[in-house]
């Protein structure tokens, strides 16, 4: 009996067997993934040449019926209109793109992040999207310069309210270093650094937001002093020369309750 076309059979290490299903697409060859039975690697085929062959097969033509992974269908539509084969599950757009992380979750981008996305796969754990890189993980919110442990609505927002919206335009960072928060943004700005030690102090009130990041990298100095061993991230000022930063961190005052806490 001949082998279903785009179905091959094969064995395990253990002798077990098991079917792989592939297509060729515009000279392409794709895999389909790796199905128990061959009915399911037929049905996968099936499926995917029906995605690519018509048309009227959209993204939202999707089922959970279906034996073909929703991510890899994705790659197909996008294929087929774009005529660009990504491992992915990116849908190209005319300015943006998009990045179905399932059925109800699209993410959006702009296209100076296709190359990197389409390399990188996007995982989602307790309400946060990361990514591996290089054997270690990130959050995704750090490539838009958005710090770890960030609150959205404190930190950051998305302008027109959408959270799965990371087009650069959209990302507004209100608070840009660790322990700072602004606490008037419309008139004259007062920045108040808090720092937890067993409970959140206020380290001090500043009207500039660098001299607040500073304060707080003196009162995670002074914490160490006094014996402390919590691993806190400091602030860097990127754009403020070594001098600078020494003469207005020995000039910024901060709170008494720092100066006087011990573990």
């Amino acid at each position: 009996m001949s082998q279903p076309k785009g179905v091959y059979k094969t064995t395990k290490k253990d002798g077990s067997v098991y079917y792989r299903a592939s297509i060729t697409y515009k000279m392409k060859h794709i895999s389909l993934g790796s199905y128990d039975n061959e009915s399911d690697a037929c049905n996968a085929y099936t499926e995917a040449r029906a995605a690519l062959d018509d048309t009227s097969h959209t993204i939202d033509s999707y089922s959970h019926r279906m034996i073909i992974p929703f991510q890899k269908y994705i790659t197909l539509i996008n294929f087929r209109d774009n005529g660009l084969y990504l491992a992915t599950p990116i849908y190209l757009r005319q300015k943006y793109f998009e990045y179905h992380i399932d059925e109800k979750t699209i993410l959006k981008f702009d296209r100076d992040d296709l190359f990197f996305l389409a390399s990188h796969t996007i995982l989602r754990r307790g309400g946060y999207f990361y990514y591996n890189d290089y054997g270690s993980q990130y959050k995704l919110l750090s490539r838009y310069g958005i710090r770890p442990f960030a609150v959205y609505g404190r930190d950051y927002v998305m302008i027109n309210g959408d959270k799965y919206d990371y087009r650069y335009s959209n990302i507004k960072i209100l608070n840009h270093y660790a322990g700072v928060q602004c606490d008037n943004e419309k008139v004259s700005a007062v920045y108040t650094t808090i720092i937890h030690i067993n409970g959140n102090y206020i380290v001090g009130k500043y009207t500039n937001e660098a001299d607040a990041a500073i304060a707080y990298n003196k009162a995670v100095d002074t914490l160490w002093t006094n014996g402390f061993t919590k691993k806190y991230s400091k602030n860097f000022i990127s754009d403020m020369t070594k001098e600078e930063y020494l003469k207005r961190y020995s000039s910024i005052r901060i709170s008494d309750s720092i100066i006087s806490a011990r573990p």
